[in-house]
């Protein structure tokens, strides 16, 4: 079973869950604590990645240019600037200072977008907050080694013939468990913060750790639990270097 690595900073990336869904005013997207994320800023991301990103038009021979990157889809983009709040706050919080600088342009390299991007100084922003996160490896549990591996055979990444016994020792190792730990200490932080995503950009989920074919090992959900989310498997490498492409990037 082969895993994919997952973009991060230098540690491995992270999600967040968004539960309580009691806080809804027109206009919000999301809510962090007493913050606000409007459809407004949302709109105008978009705006901005489709004027700063603009698809090429066919050659003049007739020809197709070459395979461009899907732009980010507005899931993304919300994705995005909530975790940039969350994991703001908890670093200010706890006073928790980046170990690592990723800038627009790597941000925008793995995200093959212009490095003048809103969405792309956020990505950049937030992977740079996410360095500075105290995540030592820890020990999984069973059931969360039971999750991981129900999703790899839900995405066809473990192979019938593999028992769990056997998947979950593949499984198991300092990736995981780093992974793990980016999952614990946000989830901790978004449920005292209260976050609410809105029912328009759910299911939303952050993967900390994907297989082959981008098909994530670990998440965390963002807004309301229940939603068919899917998580998924094959032995997961943790992320190193800049974020990749969001889906992954926001």
């Amino acid at each position: 079973m082969r895993a994919r690595r997952l973009a991060a900073v230098a540690t491995v990336a992270l999600g967040l869950v968004a539960l309580s869904g009691c806080r809804a005013e027109p206009g919000i997207a999301a809510y962090v604590g007493d913050q606000r994320i409007t459809d407004v800023q949302v709109t105008t991301a978009m705006k901005d990645l489709r004027t700063k990103n603009p698809v090429p038009e066919s050659s003049a021979s007739g020809q197709p240019g070459a395979p461009q990157p899907t732009l980010p889809k507005v899931a993304d983009v919300v994705r995005a600037m909530v975790l940039t709040k969350v994991c703001e706050k908890l670093s200010a919080e706890k006073n928790y200072q980046p170990r690592g600088q990723v800038t627009a342009e790597q941000a925008a390299q793995q995200l093959s977008l212009d490095p003048e991007t809103g969405h792309v100084r956020e990505v950049a922003k937030f992977f740079t907050c996410l360095s500075g996160l105290p995540t030592e490896p820890v020990e999984p549990t069973k059931e969360e080694l039971a999750d991981v591996i129900a999703a790899g055979r839900a995405a066809g990444k473990i192979p019938a013939e593999v028992t769990d016994e056997a998947a979950a020792q593949q499984l198991d190792g300092e990736q995981l468990r780093g992974a793990l730990a980016t999952k614990r200490i946000l989830a901790e932080a978004v449920g005292r913060y209260d976050v609410t995503v809105s029912p328009r950009y759910r299911p939303l989920e952050f993967p900390l750790l994907s297989f082959a074919d981008d098909a994530p090992a670990v998440s965390v959900p963002l807004g309301e639990p229940g939603s068919d989310a899917v998580t998924d498997i094959s032995t997961p490498e943790g992320p190193t270097g800049t974020p990749e492409a969001e889906g992954t990037a926001s």
